[in-house]
């Protein structure tokens, strides 16, 4: 396949290392403006791997939406923007793959939403989501990950052309329910961090078992199949995301509470608050994402909102 990958950072960077490594033709875009598209223009270098020879580098987006896939790896939030900025290009017949995990603030929607919102009829667009983290996977350590897609023909192309000893992907069956999932993991991601900070870190096993029951009633309210909750992109997804030093979301959740600074993205600081959009609109309670997004907007005392979720009503597990 030919190739453009729409984001230069350590996702979009690996995406573009993976893709040449299993024989395809790829492009790496990143903005002229970008230090980490310099760096790499430099020395092809980045903390954590090194870009092939092969691999082609570009500051051009035109030249990027040439390719017949365009993977796009940037900030969920700015995926709008990006579509905009796109539209001079008439891109037409593409596929465009999403590799990010978020909801957009201010409207609620999925990633894949915006995507079919902006660009032309004749674009696909699919989502490849899962678990992983660039350190694991450039040193060999293989996992489990899903592409889904509403074009059924898009999505068996992007299996069986994505798929290595590194990286199994699984067909996805639920476009909603996947998207959601993904996003919200990483709020219980934050969550685990705030238990690593206040040294409650035994009780991950409950914010497991209830965080996916909460994001399967959210899921099943925006019309997906809770059993998605259940699977790679989301319950799949914890280990990565609650108990890894790798994992953004859950160190910035520990550092928001020990009061350390945290520079890197974590997209549930995000999601956090769309999410909550989607469960006044919907009637839907979710405590546990309430609680981490009191903590983070409302300034609420992680102790209080944790003793709160424990003096909850008493009910049965199911």
């Amino acid at each position: 396949m030919n190739i453009s990958v729409i984001g230069c950072g350590r996702w979009g960077s690996f995406i573009a290392w993976y893709l040449n490594r299993i024989g395809h033709d790829v492009l790496l875009y990143g903005r002229e403006a970008s230090k980490t598209m310099k760096a790499l223009m430099d020395t092809r270098r980045n903390a954590v791997l090194e870009l092939p020879a092969e691999i082609r580098l570009s500051t051009s987006l035109g030249e990027a939406l040439e390719a017949d896939v365009n993977i796009i790896s940037v900030n969920s939030q700015g995926l709008r923007a990006l579509m905009e900025e796109m539209k001079p290009f008439s891109p037409a017949g593409k596929t465009f793959v999403l590799c990010m995990k978020g909801i957009e603030i201010g409207t609620g929607k999925r990633l894949s939403e915006i995507v079919a919102e902006s660009a032309d009829e004749s674009n696909a667009v699919a989502v490849w989501l899962g678990p992983g983290h660039v350190q694991e996977f450039y040193s060999g350590t293989p996992n489990c990950m899903v592409i889904d897609s509403a074009d059924e023909s898009v999505k068996e192309r992007l299996v069986a052309g994505f798929s290595s000893e590194l990286i199994r992907f699984y067909y996805g069956r639920d476009l909603i329910g996947n998207e959601i999932g993904a996003a919200a993991k990483n709020v219980i991601g934050i969550a685990a961090g705030m238990l690593d900070a206040l040294g409650l870190s035994s009780l991950k096993g409950a914010l497991m078992s209830r965080g996916t029951r909460e994001v399967a009633r959210l899921i099943k309210a925006l019309g997906g199949s809770e059993l998605s909750a259940y699977g790679l992109c989301h319950l799949g997804d914890y280990e990565a995301t609650i108990f890894s030093k790798y994992s953004h979301n859950r160190r910035y959740g520990e550092m928001l509470i020990s009061g350390g600074e945290y520079a890197d993205l974590a997209e549930g600081h995000y999601t956090a608050k769309a999410i909550m959009l989607l469960a006044e609109k919907h009637y839907i309670s979710l405590p546990i994402c309430s609680g981490v997004h009191d903590i983070i907007y409302k300034q609420r005392d992680a102790k209080e909102t944790l003793e709160e979720l424990f003096s909850r009503s008493l009910k049965n597990e199911f």
